[in-house]
């Protein structure tokens, strides 16, 4: 590997940005609110991306062109559903989240927002939504360790144990340092990164094919079925695969760019935003992929690496088409996606032991400056935990992602979609919310019923368990209280 490795270069440049990033946002951040929600000072244009960023990961770069090079347009079912599912989490929780955090005790996170949403006076829907959050958390933290690991490890051809460090360092650093603006602002940066790649790769994929018709006219010789949006699915597997967009409404990471927006009045712009930069690099991931096809079968001599792993089909195409120092660009694009979401992961593990545990019940009267100290040790804490999880290359912790993904989708989805929407809900009714979608997800996943991806009868069993348990009793009036003005402040906004 040589020092005047282009790819290497474009890193290191990439890497030292970042961290420089985290250093200014350390001069913004003087007490906690700054440090798990950058003081609520998020304009519209760093919500959206930093929302989008954090929630596409190495999945977006590796794992979906990947699928769609193997089997062709029947793997982008899921695609359809996550911009579903984004768009109406923009549409019906964004604003009134921010409105009904700073109503309720001007929440930090989401067990705080729980626990003062419900009155809940004993700090069980705390410790719970919590335990909740760290257990799954860790589990996705360390899948995005694994991602970044096998990059460099690709890339440089370092050994695992070397990449694991190397990959897992930097966005341990800025996010250490900087806390949510530097998670943000970092996310941001990486969101444009994305897109550049995403948009620029097809598009040259296309022209070295041979344009439009000569790459479509390709795939078709490979085969026909590439074509078919229902090859080889099933009724449940098209609805297993949509049912992927119901995760948005419980998703801490994704939550806390909504928590953390400047006003309500922001939220429309960086809807739009967020679900343009999100259909655009969905819509390119795909056809990376799609394009792949075409690509490789006409060049079988360098299909070498691909046909061994597909996931490495953007990787191979821009180290193949590109110039060596655009190539370096792209691939950062990968570990862009990695670290965007990482950083959230780490830091809202950190806010949940901090604001939830240390600060609630250690330490009450804790500094501003010490509990964000204390929640930068969490971050290093979470961060070994999740590296000594991922140190075993053989684990399946990638397959993990979907468990998480489920366990917060139904969890915590059906919780805050009803809290915003119904002033009925009571503690109770959360309470039985989390555990029967956490429950539902962990045993259904075990028993593998119907091939049905747990996360959906996980939400709505959840969905029935608020509804059922909330009618056994009555909200306080200090709860409806709240909600009723915050609600109104919701509609005077718009």
């Amino acid at each position: 590997m040589s020092a005047s490795n282009p790819t290497l270069i474009t890193f290191v440049i990439y890497i030292a940005a970042m961290v420089l990033i985290g250093f200014m946002a350390y001069r913004s951040t003087n007490n906690l609110s700054d440090y798990i929600l950058g003081g609520r000072s998020l304009g519209s244009v760093v919500t959206a991306l930093s929302a989008g960023a954090s929630d596409m990961s190495g999945w977006l770069l590796m794992g979906l062109p990947g699928a769609i090079y193997m089997s062709g347009l029947s793997e982008s079912w899921i695609a359809i559903g996550l911009i579903v599912g984004a768009y109406l989490n923009w549409l019906f929780v964004a604003g009134r989240l921010r409105i009904q955090t700073e109503h309720n005790g001007d929440a930090l996170t989401l067990p705080d927002y729980f626990s003062s949403r419900f009155d809940d006076k004993s700090g069980l829907l705390r410790i719970i939504s919590a335990i909740v959050i760290l257990v799954f958390f860790t589990i996705y933290c360390a899948s995005g360790i694994v991602a970044g690991a096998r990059l460099f490890e690709s890339t440089f051809g370092m050994s695992y144990e070397t990449a694991l460090w190397a990959g897992a360092a930097a966005t341990i650093a800025y996010t250490f340092v900087g806390g949510f603006l530097a998670v943000s602002w970092t996310d941001t940066v990486q969101a444009t990164l994305m897109i550049f790649a995403l948009i620029l790769t097809p598009i040259v994929v296309m022209l070295a094919t041979g344009g439009i018709d000569t790459t479509f006219l390709a795939i078709e010789a490979q085969d026909a079925g590439n074509f078919d949006m229902l090859k080889g699915t099933t009724f449940i597997g098209i609805i297993s695969l949509m049912g992927w967009g119901l995760g948005y409404f419980g998703q801490p990471h994704i939550l806390a760019r909504f928590m953390a927006a400047d006003s309500v009045k922001s939220i429309a712009k960086a809807r739009r935003i967020s679900m343009t930069w999100m259909i655009l690099c969905l819509a390119g991931t795909v056809a990376v992929g799609f394009f792949g096809i075409a690509y490789f079968s006409a060049h079988a001599d360098v299909a070498g690496p691909v046909t061994e792993n597909h996931e490495r089909v953007f990787i191979e195409l821009a180290k193949i088409l590109f110039n060596p120092w655009i190539a370096g660009v792209l691939l950062s694009a990968i570990l862009a996606a990695v670290m965007s979401t990482l950083s959230c992961q780490l830091l809202v593990c950190s806010s949940a032991l901090t604001e939830d545990f240390y600060k609630t019940f250690l330490r009450k009267s804790a500094s501003q400056v010490e509990l964000v100290w204390v929640g930068r040790a969490m971050v290093l804490l979470v961060a070994l935990v999740a590296i000594l999880l991922a140190s075993n290359p053989e684990n399946r912790v990638l397959g993990l992602v979907s468990y998480a993904w489920a366990g917060f989708g139904a969890a915590f989805g059906p919780v805050v979609l009803i809290s915003v929407l119904w002033k009925g809900m009571t503690r109770n009714g959360a309470l039985a919310g989390i555990l029967v979608g956490a429950i539902t997800v962990i045993v259904w996943k075990q028993l593998a019923l119907f091939g049905l991806y747990e996360i959906i009868p996980g939400f709505i069993f959840a969905s029935l368990a608020i509804l059922l348990v909330s009618k056994m009793s009555s909200p306080s009036a200090s709860m409806v209280a709240r909600f009723e003005a915050a609600d109104a402040a919701f509609k005077q906004a718009h």
